[in-house]
């Protein structure tokens, strides 16, 4: 089956081809960063138009690029949430008219479910069952994985998302958006033990985690500095270092506790501060001293992107699923919702 992927959950226009026998034939990616960085964060309006630009010459790029015809698609696959209604609705709309123009069928994938499949497109991918940690600027969450559609949260953000913390810790030290690349560059300046900032949630059972105040412990340590006179370049990026290493240790920790309590030794890590070194680091070197595995999609594949729904899409067509009629895009979807393959 040969499947065309559309992402335009947020601020990324993905597109791709994704062939059940053949794997990844092409995919194209638009990234609406230097639109947005000027405002310090995402406007979904400009977002929504600039989806409207993009999709079409990036369909026929991705066509192009596999030397593959329109008439050959089998079956689109579109993401249809969470994210941006008004983001969700262009991506949503191209794929059911092209659906209607092609005379196939369509379905809808869950954004969140696309990222954490997404290291099943790498040569090895990982084996049911695993732990996933899906960690990005809008959802930060462990799940237990049994098998596609086979979900269950264990533990989940109750405030910022920990790419939320990164964006916003970052636009309060006077840094670029979006802010996670911005920490983890100046971090490499930074030196260890200037800072000591907490690790939310680590103290008490669970498997929650709390960002916001990791995010204001880094505002008052800023504002400590600035009132010493001591507040320069190297002080912000012993900071950044120390924001980034208890975000890092926290994420760890709460890994290493739904291991354990699950009684699994693979861990999946997926979405967009997938891609960050140093927490790549950590976990492996966690995984490496339990004698388990961890795995993830390359970089490019961490952020949001076109691929990843092709993927998703196409396990669940092959499956017999498609949209029913009156699909509408949803900002809001517990990915435990989804049915199981």
């Amino acid at each position: 089956m040969l499947v065309l992927g559309i992402e335009t959950s947020c601020d990324e226009t993905g597109v791709a081809l994704y062939d059940s026998q053949q794997g990844l034939l092409a995919d194209a990616l638009f990234s609406q960063i230097d639109l947005h960085r000027v405002y310090g964060g995402v406007v979904p309006e400009l977002a929504s138009r600039d989806h409207v630009k993009r999709l079409l010459p990036l369909i026929k790029q991705v066509l192009a690029e596999a030397n593959k015809q329109a008439q050959q698609i089998d079956a689109i696959a579109y993401t249809a949430g969470p994210g941006l209604v008004g983001a969700l609705l262009v991506g949503a709309s191209c794929a059911k008219a092209l659906a209607f123009a092609w005379q196939v069928p369509v379905l809808g994938v869950h954004h969140m479910e696309g990222h954490l499949l997404a290291p099943m497109l790498e040569s090895k991918p990982p084996q049911f069952p695993f732990i996933a940690l899906l960690v990005s600027g809008g959802h930060t969450q462990l799940v237990r994985v049994d098998g596609i559609g086979q979900y269950r949260v264990l533990g989940e953000s109750i405030d910022d998302a920990a790419g939320e913390a990164f964006d916003k810790t970052a636009k309060m030290l006077g840094l670029r958006y979006p802010g996670g690349p911005e920490i983890a560059k100046l971090a490499e300046q930074g030196q260890p033990g200037r800072f000591k900032l907490p690790r939310p949630m680590t103290d008490r059972p669970g498997l929650d985690f709390s960002f916001s105040g990791l995010k204001t412990s880094t505002l008052t340590a800023w504002h400590k500095a600035e009132q010493l006179g001591v507040a320069n370049q190297q002080a912000k990026a012993d900071l950044a270092y120390a924001f980034q290493e208890a975000v890092v240790k926290t994420l760890t920790i709460k890994c290493e506790r739904a291991l354990e309590q699950e009684g699994l030794k693979r861990l999946v890590i997926a979405g967009g501060v997938s891609a960050n070194q140093a927490l790549r680091q950590e976990l492996d070197a966690m995984l490496a001293a339990r004698q388990g595995e961890v795995f993830y999609a390359r970089p490019r594949f961490c952020t949001d992107n076109g691929a990843m729904i092709a993927y998703a899409g196409c396990q669940r067509l092959l499956a017999g699923q498609v949209d029913a009629p009156g699909t509408n895009v949803r900002a809001r979807w517990p990915m435990e919702e989804l049915p199981a393959l």
